[in-house]
């Protein structure tokens, strides 16, 4: 869509004097549906897989287009080759993903791999990344185009891209697929133009609208997630004008009424209160989420922010029995050149658009990374603290065993895996890969094998599994129990 978006804006930028007229034919129907029954509140812990639970990672896939959906599956298929352990089954780094986010085109690649789970996510290159997902899409920059832009907010709505997505790629499932016991939580970001925040798809969220997200469709909260400004118009919530017995989550509260409160944190939790209190709000308006988080970082971000445990989002027994948590971020973000660096000539507006929106989007990603790599770390200090707190009683209770018990023995890395962590002479193919929802096959297999070339690379990443086999755990030849670690 990057060339696409750079014609919008340039177009835009020339007509904008000019007085048109037009009406509407945006589909502005709400994406969810009010009811008088209370949403369950999100799971206090991520899930546990009943392995050993010595290793948990956690995945984030930024925004991007179809290139962004590319380079984390690439990611994933060299996590899925890295094995840790042979007994009693195969397992690889992806069987200890218990987290997944994702914005804008990774948002795609997120909620695939939550949809169709470890074993059955590959064919996405096939289903997806091979495919023209632009084929509803109004594309051509024409005065019919701009006309519907101009008045309805975009050029394209929930039955353009999110309707080839229902049909083509999720198979019209809603949020209810994604609860399945060997399926990590998924969090998709939205942004809440209302509220200027973001938006998360959780089960908080709904509660606070009085719906129910099982039975929102995953191909409309993957499209409200890429919804450019311009090229689509935004998707449309219901806020409740009826008494479904809602309650504030503990987070919510203790974000609204705290005298120094986490400043992320406590805007979330504004926009939640927002949905129930505010009576001028009736809709909630959707776009990209890339424009409050084009990492996709926000779920785990806020779940860290949300916490009055000191191990949470883990449960006790998962932060007792880890060893290494790995946060892998995948950012497909371009570092574009611009040729007006070597002379002092002015340039047109559409490009000095284009340009201040890339500069904005690529400091504002990388001070939010530096942000959730910060929180990790004193997550970390705080897990390391908890853990040599324990008796041996409730150590020996919650791990199942004290054989190479060390409670400072546990390490949170985050890694960044962007196209300057692939091979050097694949860098400035990869920058110039369109934001698009539609690439040829050549470019889609270009930015896959980089980003398994990237991973397969990152000393980190080797190193987390590497201890992982070194530690696989040993199970009861009778009962399959975990008995002890290697």
């Amino acid at each position: 869509m990057r060339g696409m978006i750079s014609k919008a804006w340039q177009a835009m930028a020339l007509g904008a004097g000019l007085a048109i007229s037009g009406c509407g034919t945006i589909d502005t129907t709400p994406i969810n549906v009010v009811t008088t029954r209370p949403e369950a509140p999100s799971p206090d812990y991520i899930p546990d897989a009943g392995d050993d639970g010595s290793t948990v990672v956690a995945l984030a896939f930024s925004g991007g287009g179809m290139r962004a959906a590319a380079w984390a599956y690439g990611a994933l298929l060299e996590l899925d080759s890295m094995v840790i352990d042979t007994v009693p089954y195969r397992r690889t780094l992806i069987d200890d993903v218990r987290t997944v986010a994702g914005t804008s085109g990774g948002a795609v690649t997120a909620a695939y791999l939550g949809y169709k789970g470890k074993d059955d996510y590959r064919d996405f290159r096939e289903r997806f990344l091979y495919r023209n997902a632009e084929a509803y899409m109004s594309t051509s920059i024409g005065p019919g185009t701009l006309l519907t832009a101009a008045f309805d907010g975009g050029a394209n709505d929930r039955s353009s891209f999110a309707r080839w997505l229902d049909e083509k790629l999720f198979e019209r499932a809603t949020f209810s697929a994604f609860r399945k016991p060997d399926r990590p939580i998924v969090w998709l970001t939205a942004s809440d133009i209302y509220n200027s925040a973001p938006f998360l798809f959780t089960r908080d969220t709904f509660a606070a609208l009085c719906s129910d997200i099982d039975e929102l469709k995953i191909a409309d909260a993957v499209g409200a997630s890429a919804a450019f400004p311009v090229v689509f118009a935004p998707m449309i919530l219901q806020t409740p004008k009826v008494d479904c017995h809602y309650q504030r989550p503990r987070w919510m509260k203790r974000a609204l009424e705290a005298k120094n409160p986490s400043i992320r944190l406590q805007a979330y939790a504004r926009a939640l209160d927002s949905y129930q209190s505010n009576t001028d709000l009736n809709f909630v308006r959707l776009l990209d989420g890339g424009l409050t988080d084009n990492l996709g970082i926000t779920g785990l971000t806020l779940e860290r922010a949300k916490a009055d445990k000191p191990y949470a989002p883990l449960s006790p027994r998962q932060a007792v029995r880890l060893r290494n948590f790995l946060f892998v971020v995948t950012d497909a973000g371009v570092h574009t050149q611009y040729r007006w660096g070597l002379s002092p000539v002015t340039t047109r507006l559409d490009k000095v658009i284009v340009a201040a929106s890339d500069t904005a989007l690529a400091w504002a990603t990388r001070t939010g990374f530096d942000a959730v790599d910060l929180a990790l770390k004193q997550w970390q200090d705080r897990l390391v603290r908890y853990r040599c707190g324990l008796g041996r009683e409730e150590v020996l209770k919650l791990r199942g065993t004290l054989e190479q018990w060390d409670c400072r023995d546990v390490n949170v890395t985050t890694e960044h895996i962007s196209f300057r962590e692939a091979a050097p002479e694949l860098f400035a193919r990869l920058n110039g890969v369109p934001t698009r929802l539609k690439l040829p096959r050549a470019q889609v297999d270009l930015v896959i094998s980089a980003a398994r070339g990237a991973v397969r690379r990152n000393a980190n990443i080797n190193a987390v599994a590497d201890q992982a086999r070194k530690h696989a755990p040993i199970f009861d030849n009778t009962d399959g129990s975990l008995v002890a670690s290697r």
